[in-house]
């Protein structure tokens, strides 16, 4: 098959999706297929060598914000347009704290929804234009339902399905302000129409997608995301010192605060002598005055030196990370679409805590790696932790038995095979598809 990826970049941080998606592609080449991965808004930021570093970015995000807020900038010279797409550009203004106010967030997901009839319409057809004359695909895979107006316009010039994965974006969407969030779920609904398939990343956000763009069963298929898993392997022995991690994004939606709570709580009873927290994950110049808040409020209890800050960790540091803890939680105040985090620290053997909604009971329920808490309750986490800590015999069996479910189940390769099927039969099934593969 021919399979054109489009997939939004963040410019500065390591992101689920773009790892997904990345991983994905590459898995797929590797499979036999010519699949092309194209950059959205901003940059890569990925673990592996980027598959679209040497392709154009579309719909910048420099490019977007101007279209939405001069109309006389919706369509410029194709030189004028290059520089504002410049990597080096967009990189440098992702690093910018509050771009965009929430009124801007709200207008431009408007816009970008309402596809060939939005402010960012030029912006399409470009993207359109460079796909033009390349092999015609088979088949076009959008990163996220955020992405579904582009979905009529690209069935109508390549004549070909349009699969859509859905992994997350139910949260950007509730935190819209009114008066947009619920035009933008209403319109997200419609365009969702134009989307002849969905894999959602989770069996339980592929529910909670269905019913709020109602879709029909038959249209969306649950595939797991997969991990390399070669790149973890467990420590050698236990650490020095009982340590808890923590391996996300620094920021208050992942829970760090309620992680901090429960290891503070921990030290105040002594429970577990000589512990150790390690904090590591992307965090961005928007992530600072809360990482600084949370390090004032350590050092106010006297824990400073048992904690550890590792921000922006590479691969190979994040693997030599997990092997340095004891147990493993990210405990994210919402419904996270599934957490790639999770099965990194299970690929590693490590036991992991996990709030009691989202996907976390769904995944940990498949692979037997851990256990769940009730959610944003410091006490309750701090209690599993503790249990954990204090039996270091069950721990490690909780790491074995996730780690072994994790290489059985949850691989890129496995990843990649389901969604070549999906993908052929959407292609084999589609009455939009005219097949262009040899």
């Amino acid at each position: 098959m021919r399979i054109i990826q489009l997939t939004p970049g963040t410019g500065n941080f390591y992101c689920g999706s773009c790892l997904h998606d990345n991983a994905l592609v590459r898995a797929l080449r590797a499979r036999g297929h010519d699949a092309l991965m194209v950059p959205l808004y901003l940059p890569f930021v990925v673990e592996d060598p980027a598959l679209a570093a040497q392709t154009p970015i579309f719909l910048g995000g420099l490019s977007v914000y101007l279209a939405q807020k001069f109309p006389g900038l919706r369509r410029v010279p194709a030189w004028l347009n290059r520089l504002f797409s410049a990597p080096a550009l967009l990189r440098q203004l992702a690093r910018l704290a509050g771009m965009t106010s929430a009124r801007d967030l709200g207008e431009s997901t408007l816009s970008m929804l309402r596809g060939e009839h939005g402010r960012q319409a030029g912006e399409l057809d470009r993207l359109v234009e460079w796909l033009r004359p390349l092999p015609p695909p088979d088949v076009i895979c959008l990163s996220n339902s955020l992405l579904a107006g582009m979905a009529r316009r690209l069935k109508e010039e390549f004549r070909c399905p349009v699969v859509c994965t859905l992994q997350g974006e139910a949260a950007f969407l509730d935190d819209l302000a009114e008066p947009y969030r619920q035009p933008a779920w209403d319109l997200l609904a419609q365009r969702a129409g134009d989307v002849d398939h969905f894999i959602a990343v989770s069996g339980y956000f592929g529910d909670l997608m269905r019913s709020r763009l109602h879709l029909d069963a038959a249209r969306v298929t649950v595939i797991h995301p997969g991990i390399a898993v070669e790149n973890f392997a467990p420590a050698a022995a236990a650490p020095a010192a009982p340590t808890i991690g923590f391996l996300a994004r620094m920021h208050p939606t992942k829970g760090l605060a309620t992680l901090v709570d429960a290891f503070l709580l921990l030290q105040k009873e002594n429970a577990v002598p000589g512990l150790r927290l390690r904090i590591a994950g992307a965090q961005t110049g928007s992530d600072e005055p809360f990482v600084k808040a949370l390090a004032l409020k350590i050092a106010g209890h006297g824990q400073q030196a048992a904690v550890d800050w590792l921000p922006n960790l590479d691969r190979t540091a994040k693997a030599d990370f997990l092997r340095s803890l004891s147990v493993f939680s990210v405990p994210a105040t919402y419904g996270e679409a599934f957490g790639l985090y999770v099965l990194e620290a299970q690929a590693a053997g490590l036991p992991v805590v996990q709030p009691r909604h989202g996907a976390f009971p769904e995944v940990l329920g498949m692979t037997g790696g851990g256990v769940v808490c009730a959610p944003d309750d410091p006490a309750a986490l701090a209690a599993e932790l503790r249990t954990l800590l204090l039996a270091p015999a069950h721990a490690r069996q909780l790491g074995a038995t996730g780690r072994a479910a994790v290489l059985a189940d949850f691989t890129i390769e496995v990843m990649a095979q389901k969604t070549e099927a999906v993908l052929q039969s959407v292609c084999n099934h589609s009455p939009s598809t005219i097949s262009h593969s040899p």
